[in-house]
Formats: C-alpha cells, structure tokens, sequence
C-alpha cells in the first residue's frame, strides 16, 4: 500500500544485533512507472538507500540503489519560481531488484 503521508526523511532504520553497525533506508512508493518525485531540495535524500516501489496497487515492481547512484540522474525544474527535483523512469529502471546492493548477515 502507498504511503498515506509523504513525509520527509528515513523510513527504515537497521541496526545490527549488537547496534555498532546502522543503515537507513528511505521509500519512494508510487501507483504507476512514473518519475520519482524527490521534493523541493535534495536535502532529505540523505539515506544510505533508495528503495522506489512503482505499480504498488497492481504488480508491485522494486528498484533498489543509493542516493549517490542517482543523484547525476537527478532533473531539475523550475516553474513560477518553484524548483522541484525528480527521477525519470528510464533513470532508475536498470536498479530493478538491486538486493545485492544491500548488506547482508550484520
């Protein structure tokens, strides 16, 4: 299910069992395979991973990367003086099922 809110920042905390290590996670989840919206600065894309959900009411589809694998894909736009960033489709399809990017047995 979509989020009910869009809320700023982390989603996903993990610790590790003896809470040395920590990785975030921030959620992008959207109805159709349509450009990510990433807000008005890039400031609250500051989690150690990106997970996009597209086609959440249907057959959902996962892309899973880091803030730092996108962000040379990132636009920028500008319409009465209001700036907002996104993510096209082609610019994060090839993240389909990315796990292996995650960390595993911490």
């Amino acid at each position: 299910m979509p989020t009910s809110r869009n809320a700023r920042g982390i989603d996903i905390v993990i610790y590790s069992q003896d809470g040395r290590q920590k990785y975030t996670v921030q959620i992008k989840s959207l109805r159709q395979k349509n450009p990510v919206p990433l807000g008005k600065t890039l400031d609250s894309l500051f989690a150690d991973y990106l997970i996009i959900c597209t086609n959440v009411l249907d057959k959902p589809e996962l892309f899973v990367t880091t803030p730092t694998g996108i962000r040379h894909k990132i636009h920028k736009g500008e319409k009465e003086g209001r700036i907002s960033y996104w993510l096209q489709t082609k610019d994060y399809k090839q993240f389909r099922d990315n796990w292996d990017i995650l960390p595993s047995g911490f």
